[in-house]
């Protein structure tokens, strides 16, 4: 069946949400990588509507800079003085075209479970029933809380009570409102101006339009679904962490389903905008946030951390934390290593154990096997870094940039002062300190000849176990005749009064 295209949809988001207890609007808060309000407008952009509308009061200027970040087409709607969904409601239409035709679907904000596909039945049964309004309803073993579904005889819905509102009886239905709607717009616009504030708490209900439209002898309709989890609302913490394990449940089980391997799923988070290729494995104790984007055959985790990290074919990252990176194809990261933002890691390269990287672009096939800092640096393909080496790239006040050439192998425990360069195919010895350029093909060196300085521990560490080890040690060399002796080292010289 073809699903109508609603002229509007209108998110509600004006709410305090004080059980929260928080600086932080209600709607503002997170599960799966998205606000509550970011996955209320993934679902109304789903249905296509003409126009989107959001409501909003608590936080205003938080949450239309959230709303302009995240779909900087809809049209932002403030609340006044007036309490409830109803004024709500009003307000919004008063900010849509005054010549608005067809059907407008009622969201809320605060509930990040609800599906596109969900709000596309809804216009399907609505659209069907020829009714005037429609609301997403379900049943609950326990429906303190919510409004009740008053039916009529021939199963059309006469109204809705609110809890507060509701008589002993009415507080016996388990058939509730989920505050998702669809109506004939000339209908709400018409039905609002009659809803009064007269109830219990108030307000001016938007429930009260199915009321009005039913004793004008417009059909109202109820669409019942079976997926509870989509009807429920955040309100508190506890709400907001249940709800967003289930929904990651759902992520972590859809993706299984597309052919991606999760070996344990109780432990493995995966964010709603991540994209995930075919025949990817995942390790237990693996976050994957933010937009990431991982090709086929990659191997994730265990106890991986991953933020807006783009992932080639074949890679393969372990014990790692990254954000704001590219890694390529067949490349390998980690264990236990940091890539900070900026970090390209080209094919077949390597960031291997206790390696941090920030600003760095790394070329195809070179390799930062361990031990190193490398940040403002540019490396060329297929080099090697020695271990424990360290591109100087602070100097107190500003952070200048390093560049590796090609096929440039580094030594062990290098420091790398910024700004320099390594020509292609150029040498550098252990304990460089690099602090000039060094041409293509040249070896850098600047390490000062060793001394011995014999005796030593002697005379400044009398009485300790060195002292008593070396003595024993001397003692045995002087016995062996086969043992050259260490004082026809030209490099040992004795000083009664050398120093460390």
């Amino acid at each position: 069946m073809t699903t109508p295209r609603p002229a509007a949809v209108i998110v509600l988001a004006a709410g305090e949400g004080t059980r929260m207890k928080s600086a932080t609007p209600k709607v503002l808060h997170s599960i799966g990588g998205r606000t509550l309000l970011g996955h209320a407008l993934a679902a109304a952009r789903g249905v296509d509507p003409l126009h989107l509308a959001v409501v909003v009061r608590h936080g205003r200027d938080l949450v239309a800079a959230h709303i302009a970040e995240v779909d900087p087409d809809a049209v932002i709607a403030e609340q006044d003085d007036v309490k409830g969904t109803g004024r709500a409601t009003e307000c919004a239409l008063y900010a849509l075209p005054a010549d608005l035709a067809g059907t407008v679907l009622v969201t809320c904000g605060d509930v990040p479970l609800l599906t596109a596909e969900t709000l596309r039945g809804l216009l399907q049964a609505h659209a069907a029933s020829g009714s005037a309004a429609t609301v997403i309803t379900a049943t609950l073993p326990d429906p303190f809380g919510y409004g009740r579904i008053i039916r009529a005889a021939d199963g059309s819905v006469a109204g809705i009570v609110e809890q507060k509102d509701a008589t002993e009886a009415q507080r016996e239905i388990t058939e509730v409102n989920s505050g998702l709607y669809a109506f004939d717009v000339a209908v709400l616009r018409a039905a609002l101006a009659e809803v009064g504030t007269d109830n219990v708490q108030g307000e001016k209900y938007l429930t009260d339009v199915l009321g009005i439209a039913g004793e004008k002898g417009l059909r109202v309709s109820a669409h019942l679904i079976r997926d509870l989890w989509q009807t429920e609302g955040v309100n508190d913490r506890v709400q907001l962490s249940r709800l967003g394990a289930e929904l990651n449940r759902r992520i972590v089980e859809g993706w299984m389903r597309a052919g991606v391997t999760v070996i344990d799923p109780a432990t493995t988070w995966i964010d709603a905008d991540v994209r995930l290729g075919r025949d990817v494995i995942i390790h237990q104790q693996t976050q994957i946030h933010g937009v990431s984007i991982v090709g086929d055959d990659v191997v994730l985790g265990p106890d991986t951390t991953l933020t807006d990290v783009s992932i080639g074919d074949g890679a393969a990252v372990i014990r790692t934390h990254g954000s704001l990176s590219v890694i390529g194809a067949g490349a390998l990261v980690g264990p236990f290593s940091y890539l900070r933002p900026g970090t390209e890691l080209g094919a077949k390269g390597k960031i291997g154990t206790f390696v941090e990287t920030k600003n760095a672009q790394i070329g195809v096939g070179s390799k930062v096997p361990h031990l190193t800092y490398v940040g403002d640096a540019t490396i060329g393909e297929h080099s090697n870094i020695g271990a424990s080496s360290v591109f100087v790239n602070y100097d107190g006040v500003s952070k200048t940039h390093t560049t590796i050439g090609s096929h440039c192998r580094t030594g062990s425990d290098n420091m790398f002062v910024a700004p320099v360069t390594v020509g292609d195919g150029a040498y550098t010895g252990a304990g460089t300190v690099v602090r000039r350029s060094v041409p293509p093909g040249a070896l850098a060196i600047n390490v000062a000849p060793q001394r011995n300085l014999l005796g030593w521990v002697h005379q400044k560490r009398a009485g300790t176990a060195s002292a008593k080890a070396a003595m024993a040690a001397t003692s045995a060399l002087a016995a062996s005749e086969q043992s050259p002796s260490v004082a026809d080292d030209p490099a040992n010289v004795t000083e009664g009064n050398a120093t460390a």
